[in-house]
């Protein structure tokens, strides 16, 4: 109940870890409590083809898609990990900082 009135919600990482059905079923029935009435923002990794897989039920999966897609941007986002690409960046300066301390000054 409490997180059907929020005037924005915004779920992240939808998909990471599939839901079992009573899950499915509860996702559902705040989707359908929000649904043209207040806006939900969602973030995931997973196309809409694979939602079935996330939710265990295909009924669910296309009720849930049929209320979502709606009235809904879509924003493709492409490219790489920004996390992946700040963490090579972290290893590149640090592997440099450690080599300077860690030489001997011989």
């Amino acid at each position: 109940k409490v997180l059907s009135r929020y005037s924005v919600l915004i779920i992240d990482e939808i998909g990471y870890l599939p839901m079992d059905i009573q899950g499915a079923n509860l996702f559902f029935q705040l989707i359908a409590k929000r649904y043209e009435k207040n806006s939900t923002i969602f973030t995931s990794n997973k196309p809409f083809s694979q939602w079935n897989d996330v939710f265990s039920d295909t009924t669910i999966a296309a009720a849930i898609l049929d209320r979502v897609l709606h009235h809904c941007n879509v924003v493709n986002i492409r490219g790489d990990s920004y996390r992946l690409k700040e963490r090579k960046e972290h290893m590149r300066t640090t592997k440099k900082v450690n080599t300077l301390f860690t030489e001997s000054d011989d």
